[in-house]
């Protein structure tokens, strides 16, 4: 993808409605975008073809990015996401481990800029569940000065 981001397909699901003339197919796709330095976002395409259904996906992912803080290229501490009946667990690495993850997980992952985490997941095994309990947990990390600014404190009185 142009302007430097990363662009993960993670699922691509054929529909078929059924018509006077046999069955119609539709595509869905799942997208992961991502610019590996800190910022991912996941979109969700539906069209008549596959490549118009990922392109649709790209643009609502590239829209609708978050902010992850990244510290040593993993996470600054452990976190629970969830979505529907998917649960991810993502908890920091030392480095050197990798993404030690599934396919939908490692997907977000990547395109986050994360090179080194350990991951579980629970409940559902669903692709498009999964990225988005993934980019939930995402979203609730902080770092260690950003809650001394939300407590009013000075970032060195944190670590007492």
């Amino acid at each position: 993808m142009a302007d430097g981001l990363v662009d993960r397909v993670v699922k691509i699901k054929r529909c078929a409605a059924v018509v006077k003339g046999g069955r119609r197919f539709s595509f869905a796709a799942m997208v992961v975008v991502g610019d590996a330095g800190g910022k991912v976002g996941w979109g969700y395409g539906k069209a008549n073809e596959v490549p118009p259904s990922v392109q649709k996906a790209q643009k609502q992912a590239s829209r609708a990015m978050i902010e992850v803080p990244l510290v040593d290229g993993t996470i600054p501490h452990q976190v629970k996401g969830h979505f529907g009946a998917a649960k991810v667990v993502l908890v920091p690495a030392g480095a050197g481990t990798g993404i030690i993850a599934g396919q939908a997980v490692r997907a977000v992952c990547e395109a986050t800029g994360i090179r080194d985490i350990l991951t579980k997941s629970h409940g559902t095994n669903n692709p498009v569940t999964l990225v988005k309990a993934t980019v939930d947990a995402l979203s609730k990390l902080r770092t260690a000065e950003q809650v001394a600014a939300l407590r009013g404190l000075d970032p060195a009185e944190m670590t007492s």
